[in-house]
């Protein structure tokens, strides 16, 4: 027992204040009368040394004696332990009307649940261990030791499959079998007629008469341990969830139910939150940035604007191609609010429970009206937020619509509040429902787009400050930004890592120009895969097809310029690749697609000169070319056969249907196949007359594999025409010039 209580109280916690206070209890008038002398006990009577003075024996009648055996109880001032200083304050916290344990799951093992427990403990134990007057044997024993012998008194048949056997009380006749008078034994059975059988013939064979036979009863009987361990991990599944649940709502969980399922994921961030991203950061999107701080500033002082009688705009939709800043700019935001910031991606919304997606709505604004004024970011709405009624014609319950409902509710209906203000970003913003988009829920639709040349130089200067390098971030920020054209925000962080890479990779102090090339290289066309070794045939091929490209483009007036080629295999599939310059333009003539188309095509039709045979080199081209034809006449109106029509529907990219008939469609079919060969047949004109142009560009190129503008001059001379902007403008832009100075967008051939 006393080690019972050991145990207890070490591993049950409620128990070692409880036990103390019982202890001081009950030993307070053992140690008044062993220090008064009137308890006398004969294996006490021992010799015994005080620890001040040793070598001195203690009288029990001193006021320090000690009994032998009791040494645990007392300290060595001869004070019961259950004086001790941890008892005291054990005790002095306990409220009066004695100790009142803990709340919460962590208090499952006290007082009030030890009864069931041992209860449930003894009743497993009274199921689980066999009957101490039940044996189990044999047909063969049963047959020789007892009913030969007539110690049967009668038979049951149990559940078909066991017998039970009860003996007779006579206790003469049972010496030596080990079981007592009346007992009990048991046996199994295959079948039961053959154990009618077996037990009809061995009667018969003792002589024992059919009025006198031992009687048989057949009785079905249900195992309580077995069933219970049938339901065994269903009854623990059941449990196991009733206690998660049950600690869920006592942890803080609230009726949200089991898991918090229905609870909102939204991460709440404010001024004591450490997010490093200031407004400082974000580059290239100032008219956003702008609008986004307008919506700050609201927050923070609405009385500036009420006064006029203006109204808080309840949403802004951040749109724009991946990479070009708008989580940015909502961390950002977070970062120079002052007011609690609560992001969410779209996704989260989203469960395989039916209802799952409504209730994380209403949990995140209620917790949004708690905290009010405050934003919430919803990042890809578009997960949840697509136009209803779009595939969801194939019946069932749309999880998504439910969600997009409440959403639709939450944002401006009768429980709307005007100091919660949501953005929200996507990629998508023409497939979201117009429900969703109009004036009162999402007011602002604020457009990004990849920046412009300024954009990306001050995109550069941002991304540069922690790289280690001498150069003048200035001039080599000007220099990146026009070399790379179109990028977004993020390629530009890719290049500037990149280059760091690069600049480690080879084992230098600081990152050079040299490497900012590298970068931007890989970024644009991928690795340079050393292991790709091409045989001279297909070398000299790819040679004179990027030099088909270079010539075609440097005597076509309205092609972009040039400025480097390559035959270096770099990415999957890259054999080469030409890079160019193209201004920032936002309308495009006939003239000058039809000579991008040309362009674009100047390889194939190289291949065609020099080898008399074409490859599969040309497929991202021809890709191209396609697109561009077809983009002419089903999009822009540029042909006079099918007229002035467009037929470029981006709401519904997915229809099953052709907006027009046939017979529309085989004549596009047709005069896109005629564009494609005017420009061929030009194409092939111009470089057969430049035919020794492209065998110096391409004997040039097998022996250097790069090629830079300058060797083009070199080899071709100056362009014929009159360019609006030189290159020099590109690679050292004026940072002085007016913003009507277009800058480059990507355009980058590989092939």
């Amino acid at each position: 027992m006393s080690a019972f209580l050991n145990r207890s109280s070490s591993s049950m916690r409620p128990f070692l204040r409880t036990n103390n206070i019982f202890a001081r209890q009950s030993l307070k008038p053992l140690n008044s009368k062993l220090l008064q002398g009137e308890l006398r006990l004969p294996n006490l009577r021992q010799r015994r040394f005080n620890s001040d003075k040793p070598g001195k024996e203690s009288k029990p009648e001193e006021p320090g004696f000690i009994p032998k055996g009791f040494e645990g109880f007392f300290g060595r001032s001869g004070k019961p332990v259950a004086e001790s200083k941890h008892v005291k304050e054990g005790a002095d916290k306990v409220p009066k009307g004695g100790p009142k344990p803990p709340e919460g799951p962590q208090n499952f093992f006290n007082n009030s649940n030890l009864i069931p427990l041992a209860v449930s403990a003894y009743l497993v134990y009274s199921l689980t261990s066999p009957k101490g007057n039940i044996q189990e044997i044999t047909w063969q024993d049963f047959r020789n030791n007892y009913l030969d012998r007539g110690l049967v008194e009668k038979l049951t048949v149990i559940n078909k499959n066991r017998v039970r056997v009860q003996l007779i009380h006579d206790g003469s006749q049972m010496r030596g079998e080990g079981v007592r008078p009346g007992g009990v034994i048991m046996f199994n059975i295959g079948s039961i007629d053959s154990f009618e059988k077996k037990l009809d013939d061995a009667q018969k064979e003792l002589g024992i008469p059919s009025n006198e036979r031992i009687p048989v009863a057949y009785h079905d009987e249900v195992n309580v341990l077995g069933t219970v361990l049938h339901f065994a991990p269903t009854l623990l599944l059941i449990g196991m969830i009733y206690y998660m649940s049950r600690r869920a709502g006592g942890a803080g969980g609230g009726p949200q139910g089991i898991f918090g399922i229905g609870k909102s994921k939204a991460k709440l961030y404010n001024h004591e939150t450490d997010i490093k991203v200031k407004f400082k950061d974000v580059a290239g999107m100032d008219e956003a940035k702008e609008e986004i701080m307008e919506f700050v500033k609201f927050l923070k002082d609405p009385k500036a604007y009420e006064r006029l009688g203006a109204k808080i705009p309840k949403g802004a939709i951040l749109s724009g191609p991946p990479g070009t800043g708008k989580t940015l700019l909502a961390k950002a935001t977070a970062g120079e609010a002052g007011v609690p910031f609560l992001s969410v991606s779209g996704s989260e919304f989203v469960e395989m429970f039916v209802g799952v997606g409504p209730s994380r709505v209403r949990d995140l604004f209620a917790n949004a009206k708690k905290n009010a004024p405050c934003i919430i970011f919803v990042d890809e709405i578009d997960a949840i937020g697509k136009a209803r009624g779009k595939g969801g014609q194939f019946g069932g319950n749309d999880e998504r619509e439910s969600t997009l409902n409440q959403l639709l509710v939450e944002m401006d209906g009768f429980n709307s509040h005007e100091h919660v203000v949501v953005l929200a970003g996507t990629n998508r913003p023409d497939v979201l429902d117009p429900a969703l988009m109009r004036p009162g829920r999402f007011d602002r639709h604020i457009a990004i787009d990849r920046p412009d040349i300024q954009g990306r130089s001050a995109i550069f200067k941002v991304h540069l400050k922690p790289i280690k390098t001498t150069l003048d971030l200035e001039k080599l920020a000007n220099k990146m930004a026009a070399l790379t054209p179109g990028f977004s925000g993020a390629d530009i962080s890719n290049v500037c890592n990149e280059a760091a890479l690069i600049a480690a990779r080879r084992l230098k102090s600081e990152v050079t120009e040299e490497d900012f090339e590298a970068a931007i290289e890989r970024v644009i066309a991928g690795l340079e895969k050393k292991s790709r070794v091409l045989s001279p045939e297909e070398k000299k091929t790819v040679a004179y097809h990027e030099a088909g490209h270079a010539v075609a483009g440097w005597f076509l007036q309205h092609a972009d310029p040039l400025l480097k080629v390559s035959i270096i295999p770099r990415g999957v599939g890259a054999l080469g690749y030409a890079q160019y310059l193209p201004k920032d333009q936002y309308l495009y003539s006939v003239d000058q697609l039809l000579d991008r188309m040309c362009m674009t095509l100047g390889g194939r039709v190289s291949e065609q000169i020099f080898f008399n045979t074409i490859t599969t080199g040309a497929q991202d081209d021809l890709q191209k070319v396609t697109k561009m034809a077809y983009a002419q006449i089903t999009t822009y109106g540029m042909n006079n056969v099918v007229g002035n029509i467009s037929f470029h529907s981006p709401n519904d990219e997915q229809q099953f249907q052709k907006p027009y008939s046939e017979e529309t469609g085989r004549i596009i079919d047709n005069e896109a196949r005629k564009m494609i060969g005017n420009a061929y047949d030009r194409t092939l004109k111009l470089l057969t007359e430049k035919k020794d142009a492209v065998e110096k560009v391409a004997q040039l190129l097998l022996e250097k594999e790069v090629l830079n503008r300058e060797d083009m001059v070199r080899l071709l001379g100056k362009r014929p025409f009159a360019e609006k902007i030189q290159y020099e403008e590109f690679v050292m832009p004026n940072t002085s010039s007016s913003t009507d100075t277009p800058s480059p967008s990507s355009d980058v051939s590989c092939k």
